[in-house]
């Protein structure tokens, strides 16, 4: 069966809600490093007063019997300590001639979907849009990719991500391992490995909320220790850098991915670009450099995965942009909710589990079974194959 998962609840409601269908079983699942990746979605310099109101921990309620999965669904709760502040804004049951109901959103704010998602589902109060639309939905996507990589891990694959720039200032170049970037991101509040680069990144992020604007970035992520052949040339929906390129775009804000050197391809020629392939015994086939990223034709090379994502400034801004009400029809200057000025390096951290869920997904896709024991044996088998070719 493939990896699959759903999510659902709002950003007010009770709490989120997420169904994971496919892990094997006999995973054992730590409990402590699934929350702490919630925990590190909510970090980062510029971000606004909701994470001071969540302190997000999952909750598995179906699938995992004393510490492993069972191969069933696996359902993870979040809940929402906002809710209290919204129980009757927010309620299930029909609430007539109450005040609550005088706080329909007819206003859209510019770089939502508030307008859009009215006009598609034929609703007029455009609350019932952004409260689904809400980036605090990919809190269920952050526990559901913390499961995924807890799969990975179990296999020696290992996550990593940082950032590459936000606005004005973008990071060095380094060539430092995984490892290392992971223990020195953790200690940055803009998740970058440089402190000259953090200190001008924090400033920039302060200049910019000041002004009453926000600013957005790019972040990257890598993938260690994936076998090659994950994904497949043969169909388009099968080829694993299409896949993984739709779900980095399908992260709040995110308007562009590329992986390994990306669009710098356009630019160089094609002795600049491609990936010579060396051999020597005892390690097999490699590549001399890594520009492709670690995936060719949709399948993996071997090579580190290095993927990277374009999020916009986030949208709301204490500096109103214009719109116009969907009631009067009339302009006005859009008014603001709680939000961030920057949120980057939060999305760091979201775009690794994502990452990680499609590596997770071709991953069981290639060496499937039912339980962690059979799939061991399939992977080894694969790579013994490997091995001889």
């Amino acid at each position: 069966m493939s990896l699959r998962y759903l999510t659902a609840g709002e950003t007010h409601g009770p709490q989120l809600t997420a169904i994971v269908e496919g892990l094997p079983s006999n995973l054992k699942i730590d409990f402590d490093e699934l929350n702490f990746q919630l925990q590190r979605r909510q970090k980062g310099h510029g971000r606004g007063r909701r994470m001071q109101i969540e302190q997000d921990t999952a909750k598995i309620v179906g699938g995992v019997r004393h510490g492993r999965t069972t191969g069933a669904p696996v359902a993870i709760v979040i809940e929402n300590n906002d809710w209290k502040h919204w129980t009757t804004v927010m309620n299930v049951e029909p609430i007539e001639g109450s005040d609550e109901t005088k706080r329909r959103v007819h206003r859209p704010r510019p770089g939502h979907a508030d307008l859009n998602g009215g006009l598609k589902y034929n609703l007029r109060d455009l609350r019932n849009v952004l409260e689904r639309s809400s980036a605090r939905e990919t809190a269920a996507r952050v526990a559901v990719g913390a499961l995924a990589r807890q799969l990975l891990a179990e296999f020696g694959i290992k996550v990593g991500g940082q950032v590459i720039r936000i606005g004005e200032i973008e990071a060095p170049k380094h060539n430092l391992p995984l490892d290392e970037i992971i223990r020195l991101t953790e200690e940055s509040p803009v998740r970058v490995v440089d402190k000259e680069t953090e200190a001008k990144m924090m400033a920039h992020i302060d200049q910019v909320k000041q002004e009453g604007d926000s600013i957005g970035g790019i972040v990257e992520c890598i993938v260690e220790g994936v076998p090659v052949g994950l994904g497949s040339h043969v169909q388009w929906d099968r080829k694993l850098d299409g896949r993984i390129a739709q779900a980095v775009v399908s992260i709040n804000a995110f308007k562009g991915c590329e992986i390994g050197i990306g669009f710098e391809a356009a630019r160089l020629r094609g002795s600049q670009v491609h990936d010579e392939i060396m051999y020597e015994e005892g390690r097999g086939f490699y590549r001399a450099t890594n520009r492709a990223g670690g995936i060719e034709g949709g399948m993996t090379t071997g090579e580190a995965i290095v993927v990277r994502g374009v999020m916009k400034p986030i949208p709301t801004l204490y500096k109103p942009l214009r719109s116009v009400d969907i009631d009067t029809k009339e302009p006005f200057t859009a008014q603001v909710e709680r939000s961030d000025s920057c949120a980057v390096p939060a999305a760091s951290v979201v775009m690794e589990h994502v990452v990680a869920w499609e590596v997770a997904k071709a991953f069981l896709e290639k060496f499937g079974g039912d339980s962690i024991e059979e799939i061991r044996a399939n992977l080894d088998n694969y790579l013994k194959q490997v091995g001889a070719y």
